[in-house]
């Protein structure tokens, strides 16, 4: 017997909705975590080299710890982005072709960014 909750595909495949949900939901709230102490450090940071020179806030982010810092933030940023986008998407989203286009266009969009963020903090931690 199968349950009438369950999509077709749901039930060809053997699994229910908490399978996916429950991993998408806990990453969520990983990263959530992940960016409420990664925004303090990075706050710290930019207060700490409010009104230096560009020289000084070069070195500053030149510092591995702080490259570091730059880098894993924006790793938890760019992922809790895409999820939380993809929530939206998937809740409001009620065209399945649509659907898999923004989610597509979303992976897209945040894996650019993230991309782009690194190149910048990779290239003054490692003297670009």
């Amino acid at each position: 017997m199968h349950s009438p909750m369950r999509t077709p595909l749901g039930r060809v495949r053997g699994l229910g909705s908490a399978r996916s949900g429950t991993h998408h939901f806990f990453l969520q709230r990983l990263t959530a975590l992940g960016n409420l102490i990664l925004t303090v450090a990075f706050l710290i940071i930019v207060m700490s080299v409010l009104g230096e020179s560009y020289s000084t806030v070069h070195t500053t982010l030149a510092n591995p710890v702080v490259a570091v810092i730059m880098l894993l933030a924006l790793l938890s940023v760019t992922v809790h982005m895409r999820l939380g986008m993809q929530v939206v998407i998937e809740d409001y989203i009620h065209t399945e072709g649509m659907k898999v286009a923004l989610v597509i266009g979303n992976t897209f969009f945040t894996t650019v960014i993230g991309l782009a963020g690194a190149f910048a903090v990779l290239k003054i931690s490692l003297g670009g």
